[in-house]
Formats: C-alpha cells, structure tokens, sequence
C-alpha cells in the first residue's frame, strides 16, 4: 500500500550528508587534477519503509536541484519520494555543478550553456513558440514561462554550463554512477531527458545492482536528433544523435553488435503528422541482454517536445527484446506537462504515479 506524497510538506531525516564517487587523479604541465567525479548528497527519511533506495539523475544543464523544488517554491521530488519512504540519491553529474569542470589539462574542455530564448521555448513557454504540434497543449508551468516572471527566474537562474563532448558526458556519468552503486548497493534510477542514456548505460554496466529504471522523457529518438520547425511538416532530422539507438557509447548485444553500423537504422514510418517516424534498426535482432527483464517504465508529458518522438524509444527498446511501460501522462489525467515534468504544477501527482507504479512492481 502507497502512501499519497504530502505535497507542500518538507519530510523529516534520519540522515543527510554528501559525498564523492569515481573520479582519478590526472597529471598535467600545470599540476594534478581530478576528473570524472560526481557529487551525491544522501537523504535518508525518519520514516523509512523501502530497502531500495531511488538514485535521482538530472538532465542537460540542470543539476540536483530539479528535484528539490519547484521554482515556484515547492518541495520537489526528492521530498515526495522521501514522504513514500524511499531513501534519496542526488547527484550533480561529472564535470557539471558541485563536480566541478576539470576534463583534461590546465583548463576546463569546451562548455555550452542555453540561452533565455531555449529555455522559453523548449521548456518553460513552448506554446508560445509552438515549434512542435503538441507544445500548444502546454498547461503547467507555473507562471508565465516567460522573462521577468519570478519562476522564470528563478528556474534560469539555476541552469548550469556542460560538457560539449555529449560521448564524453555519457561516459563519466556512466562510470561514476557505477561506482556510486557499488558503494551504495542495489538502486532504483529515475533518469530525466539527458540523462535518459546514462540510465541505460548505468544498467549495463551494472545489471545486478539496478533494480528498476524510472526513465522521464528520456534523451532520444534513436540514432538522429530532431529540430522542429514551427510549422508543417514540423520536424527534420540532424546528424547528431546516438549511434547505439539509444545511448552514444556501445552497449551489450546479443547476438553482439561489433559497430553502430551493425544495427541499420532506417527510416520507420510516421504514426501520425504530430510524430516523426525516426529511425529504426532493420539488421538482425539483437537483445539488449542487460536490461531484459528489468521493470522500466517510460513517461512522456502531453505538451513536450518528447510528446514527438518518445514511442520511438520505447519501439527500439521493444526490437532490443526489452518489455517495459511506456506511460503518456495525459493517459492517467495529467494533461498539459512540457518537458521539466518534475518542477510543474502538477509534480506531486506525476510523483505519485511514479510511486504508485514500483508499488506495482514489488519495489
């Protein structure tokens, strides 16, 4: 039996502390450096009820603090799951916020942030922009969305600089997330959007200790991004992308993939002109044998950008021979959910559908 997330009420500690995982010292001209080590902060509720504890991965230029409030300034996620009695992982990924940026060298490798415009546009304002067909539904940000309204603001202010090198960022993400589970044991991974593949990747390299994977609009389609358009026909593909399907680093096939070429990706039809088609593998079947017969569950807000493409990722994991769940969450009642489902107006509810599902699942 669940209990429903007291939302708008902090959940009382047993424990709270931080600490490092990963990471190896680097000699350079200029001295020794760290690289590739990850910040987690622990948080352990009064009120304790599930063994397996939920490790939280932030997306593209956020960090931890996604999942602690809302910009409006309500407890987050963190304090929803802490209220259901899970222990809590945060993390700020490597080489982002409090891990810091020293990839090689004497000075920080290449770093890109998004712009005011990006973040109206994509995340916190997208009917406004309305570069995708779905984006018109958008109904939950708090506030306006748009420069100047204090959850904008508020929300702008907290974005961070990241790694350019995307392989470089799936790497160390991957490697520190491995060794934060052989220090912490047995998890449960709730991924969101960038993180999505590092997920994947995590589970791969540590099969044994990820006992379920919460994966929140997860970074795709498969092989090629899209850009959208504005307009009909709404969507192009870029070069850029995962040349796995769904992660940029090689994972464990069988029969195994000796290069991303192996897979053939081609274009699948579309199943609807507010979908793209993407692109799917047509050489021989291979299974993703890692993740076979992990619970995961997928899930996609009505307004965001993933509201495009998502299924593609949930049909490449199903020719990978990985049965999950793939949840829209307009299909449960949340209607109107852009992309930063955790910091919406509806979060708890989302929250509780999360929770309510790896009740479902024994977990």
């Amino acid at each position: 039996m669940t209990r429903t997330p007291t939302e708008g009420a902090l959940a009382p500690l047993a424990q709270h502390d931080w600490f490092f995982v990963g990471g190896a010292h680097e000699a350079t001209a200029s001295g020794g450096f760290m690289t590739g080590q990850m910040y987690v902060e622990r948080f352990v509720p009064a009120d304790r009820r599930h063994a397996t504890p939920v490790v939280m991965i932030h997306g593209g230029v956020q960090t931890a603090s996604n999942f602690i409030a809302t910009p409006d300034g309500r407890p987050g996620w963190l304090h929803d799951f802490l209220h259901a009695g899970y222990a809590v992982y945060l993390v700020d990924q490597p080489e982002r916020g409090r891990s810091g940026h020293r990839l090689a060298g004497a000075a920080p490798a290449p770093l890109f942030r998004y712009t005011a415009d990006r973040i109206e546009d994509v995340f916190t304002a997208p009917a406004q922009a309305h570069l995708w067909p779905q984006a018109a539904r958008h109904a939950q940000w708090p506030g306006t969305g748009m420069r100047g309204d204090p959850a904008f603001e508020r929300f702008f202010a907290s974005q961070v600089e990241q790694l350019a090198d995307r392989d470089a960022i799936e790497r160390m993400s991957r490697d520190a997330g491995a060794a934060l589970l052989d220090d912490i044991g047995p998890a449960i991974l709730l991924t969101h959007s960038q993180s999505g593949p590092i997920g994947w990747t995590i589970a791969d390299a540590r099969p044994d200790k990820v006992k379920a994977i919460l994966a929140i609009e997860p970074n795709g389609p498969p092989f090629q991004d899209v850009a959208y358009l504005a307009e009909p026909p709404w969507f192009k593909y870029v070069e850029d992308g995962r040349k796995w399907g769904i992660t940029r680093l090689p994972m464990a096939f069988d029969p195994p993939a000796e290069t991303p070429a192996d897979l053939k990706p081609a274009p699948a039809p579309a199943p609807s002109p507010e979908h793209v088609g993407g692109l799917m593998p047509t050489g021989r079947r291979r299974r993703l044998i890692n993740l076979a017969g992990l619970p995961i569950l997928i899930v996609t807000g009505e307004a965001s950008y993933h509201a495009s493409y998502d299924h593609c990722t949930s049909a490449f994991l199903n020719w990978a021979g990985v049965a999950h769940d793939f949840l829209r969450l307009e299909d449960r009642g949340q209607t109107g959910n852009g992309h930063m489902i955790m910091l919406e107006k509806n979060s708890s509810a989302v929250a509780q559908i999360l929770v309510d599902w790896l009740a479902e699942k024994g977990l």
